[in-house]
């Protein structure tokens, strides 16, 4: 049986050396900020330890609760309660730390967990962070977290930087393949500012799978399983295909009341993407919230039944739009403007990282170039940031 990695957080709290150097701080963190089998909170250890020397929280999208459901949906400042501590929601009138938050503030530390995906809000927010620690002139502390789709591969094209978005800042291929130390080494390559991070240790690079631990970082993320598919049909997103938002499944259901027929969707979808890691089955469901809320949705379930098998998951998210597109034509429909605070672009353009990315999808096929772009001048550029040695790699899908 694997056993789960050591946490940067962990590794802090057993030497606790440094902290003596921080001054007072400032903590990014929400509830999915927990370490250990006990899933202690990290507010609540770094309370302990640094006592009047933490003084204020701040929090990504969601709230720190994870109570907001979607994208543009501002959560609000408040109070910690088992800490007292304020709370600056970075998700609200701004997603950067003002200067008035960062007054007497001589270190902001990072400790949350994220998905692996370019299309994340919470590792921009580690950026703007970044960014405010450079102007302000502050330190900045990332307690490194693995990344929870695998360290050994990269997916998907590199984003252009036409469709540059708060969810797209850096040329990342959908899959990057970093862990978060690892992410904030490379956009700080750019950005210049103090920064430290507490390395994990005993990260195999795997993705995590059951038993290991996971707390859902965000509302519709609530296991490994959405985890693991999220890379591919956060594609949805940009799409008028429902991802199962507003189900008990997200992101491991895809399907629209215009799609004809489940079963003839699901036997598509299962001849452009075979895999023994997912199997796919068609089914019906019926969002309560977000796009097709109350009406049966027909499409397919995805189960990751050999998550210990590492499957190209932005091709499967490719997969579904096109099998889409062949069963029911000018049906599927792009979403329009806005999208993560972005008002001009497509949002599939923003999540694919392509222009035009519905006429690609529509026309070219699954093995084309254009999915793999970028990844050679990615490769040579992320190979500074790596803090554990390893030789990334493209994931490609198998022919049929």
């Amino acid at each position: 049986m694997r056993t789960a990695p050591i946490l940067g957080i962990e590794t802090h709290l057993a030497s606790a050396a440094s902290h003596t150097r921080w001054g007072v701080c400032g903590l990014i963190c929400n509830q999915a900020s927990t370490y250990g089998p006990a899933y202690r909170a990290t507010a609540t250890a770094l309370k302990a330890q640094l006592g009047s020397r933490l003084r204020l929280l701040f929090t990504p999208q969601h709230g720190y609760f994870g109570t907001e459901q979607d994208n543009m949906i501002e959560s609000a400042h408040g109070i910690h309660e088992e800490t007292q501590l304020p709370i600056f929601s970075l998700y609200s009138q701004t997603r950067q730390p003002p200067e008035e938050a960062l007054q007497g503030i001589d270190t902001l530390l990072f400790d949350l967990p994220v998905v692996g995906c370019r299309v994340y809000t919470y590792k921009y927010t580690l950026a703007e962070c970044l960014r405010a620690a450079k102007k302000w002139g502050k330190r900045l502390v990332v307690f490194d977290r693995p990344n929870p789709v695998g360290g050994r591969y990269i997916e998907g094209p590199c984003l252009v930087p036409t469709r540059f978005s708060f969810v797209g800042q850096f040329s990342l291929p959908m899959r990057h393949g970093l862990s978060m130390g690892e992410f904030a080494r490379f956009c700080n390559a750019e950005i210049g500012a103090e920064l430290e991070v507490v390395p994990l240790q005993n990260w195999d690079f795997h993705p995590m799978h059951a038993p290991m631990p996971w707390t859902w970082t965000s509302p519709n993320l609530p296991t490994l399983e959405s985890v693991a598919l999220y890379p591919g049909l956060v594609l949805l997103e940009g799409a008028n295909l429902s991802e199962g938002r507003g189900t008990t499944m997200p992101f491991q259901l895809a399907g629209a009341p215009y799609i004809p027929s489940s079963v003839e969707y699901a036997a598509r979808l299962r001849r452009y993407f075979p895999s023994e890691a997912v199997v796919i089955r068609p089914m019906d469901f019926l969002p309560t919230f977000n796009k097709w809320k109350g009406q049966v949705c027909h499409g397919a379930q995805f189960h990751v039944v050999r998550p210990e098998v590492e499957f190209p998951s932005f091709a499967l998210g490719l997969c579904v739009l096109k099998v889409a597109m062949e069963v029911a034509g000018e049906a599927v429909q792009g979403k329009l403007p806005p999208y993560e605070y972005e008002y001009v672009h497509p949002p599939l353009d923003l999540i694919v990282g392509l222009e035009d990315s519905q006429t690609k999808l529509a026309t070219l096929p699954l093995d084309h170039p254009v999915w793999t772009q970028g990844h050679a001048t990615y490769l040579e550029q992320v190979a500074s940031a790596l803090l554990y040695p390893r030789e990334l790699q493209p994931l490609l899908l198998a022919s049929s």
